[in-house]
């Protein structure tokens, strides 16, 4: 088993001006030894933060912190499978009355086609994603 890191974890270690070496560290203690990675689209989530910064030390920050989680985290696509996926669990979960972001839809599906969890800062939409095993960091 292994973990999908959302992009929350990722935004809220860099805001606190963590170093990836210990957010690595912290995940580790909160997980154990297990697989982590990031989902294609939540890595466009931090692609897209570095690309509306506000100015270039910002942007700079930006991006040498993503160069640092691109080396250390393995990249998860998004596949044909995943879409099926997540527009089945959309549809049934919407018909209940639910309505999950897109976004956290997107990267929940990937982890339930890896068989992975979730560590997030945002818990409520990824509880919504029924049998996805969520952990709060």
């Amino acid at each position: 088993m292994g973990v999908i890191l959302d992009s929350s974890v990722v935004i809220a270690a860099e805001r606190r001006k963590t170093t990836v070496s210990a957010l690595t560290r912290h995940i580790t203690e909160r997980i154990g030894d297990q697989d982590a990675a990031l989902s294609a689209v939540g890595f466009t989530e931090l692609v897209h933060a570095l690309h509306r910064a506000s100015d270039s030390a910002i942007r700079e920050r930006h991006r040498a912190f993503l160069a640092e989680i691109a080396a250390g985290f393995l990249v998860l696509p998004y596949t044909r499978e995943t879409a099926y996926l997540a527009g089945r669990v959309d549809g049934q979960e919407r018909a209940r009355g639910f309505v999950i972001p897109i976004i956290d839809l997107m990267i929940g599906a990937t982890a339930l086609e890896q068989g992975y969890a979730v560590v997030t800062v945002n818990l409520r939409h990824f509880r919504m994603i029924p049998g996805l095993n969520v952990i709060a960091l």
